[in-house]
């Protein structure tokens, strides 16, 4: 799957909601890591959610999801920022500069506070909250927009793709594809995620790896410099409708477990 911010924000969600425990959220987490701790970036993260704040003794994950629960955070939403594209991160601050080193992160727009994971050591990843802009809602995104999103963009991008398995001197592409799919971290989902949303995802997961393959086949067998920026060109409408399509069936998944808790209340 994606990113740990995508893992977190899902089976948090399903635990909030009654339909996973603790220990599975944990579970999945180790999916990235050997361990998590948690650490607050300011004051005012600190107070609400009881955490130590950065370079003091971290909390566990289990004292951060105990904390989200006494908050009373219903919802939240993944990002995936990236240079020239920061959606959902206001404008600017210490967290959003975290999220974008980072490259994905976790934001509560009802509580205002963002979680951001950030390996430190080998087989530790460090979560620490911020208070957020209060500018930083993120856009929301349907997942039935994002998926005809992903294939319009497929389809526009389609003849730099077809260069891409056919790029002279780059033999077994295919199997390099299944290759990479299969070195991704094995992650497992909540019961009751939404089924489109697990398409939307794997579809994703599918294309991303081909663009990894295509970045590492630069200048992916193009005959100028002219002919390989136009590819680049390209694929980037690509991975940036891989983006998209991530975070709205991550964030329909939160959705669904959250309505779920309103209706059976």
């Amino acid at each position: 799957m994606c990113r740990p911010s995508a893992t977190f924000a899902v089976w948090s969600s399903a635990w909030l909601n009654g339909a996973a425990a603790s220990d599975d959220v944990l579970d999945a987490l180790l999916a990235w890591g050997e361990a998590h701790d948690v650490v607050a970036a300011d004051a005012a993260a600190a107070e609400a959610f009881t955490l130590p704040l950065a370079f003091n003794r971290a909390a566990t994950p289990v004292q951060l999801l105990m904390a989200l629960r006494s908050q009373g955070a219903k919802s939240m939403r993944l990002v995936l920022p990236v240079p020239g594209d920061v959606r959902g991160l206001g404008g600017g601050g210490p967290f959003a500069e975290a999220a974008l080193r980072a490259g994905d992160a976790v934001v509560l727009p009802e509580l205002g506070f963002g979680l951001v994971p950030q390996p430190i050591a080998e087989g530790l990843v460090r979560w620490t909250v911020y208070s957020l802009a209060p500018s930083s809602a993120p856009e929301y995104v349907g997942l039935g927009e994002a998926e005809h999103g992903l294939t319009d963009a497929i389809r526009n991008s389609a003849g730099a793709l077809q260069a891409l398995d056919v790029a002279s001197d780059r033999p077994g592409v295919r199997a390099e594809l299944s290759a990479h799919l299969r070195s991704r971290p094995d992650v497992d989902w909540p019961a009751g995620t939404p089924g489109r949303a697990l398409r939307v995802l794997q579809r994703a997961e599918e294309i991303a790896a081909i663009l990894v393959i295509a970045s590492s086949d630069d200048p992916g067998g193009a005959l100028s410099a002219s002919a390989s920026s136009l590819r680049a060109q390209a694929l980037r409408p690509l991975s940036d409708a891989v983006r998209t399509a991530r975070c709205a069936a991550v964030n329909e998944a939160v959705r669904v477990f959250a309505e779920q808790t309103a209706r059976e209340g």
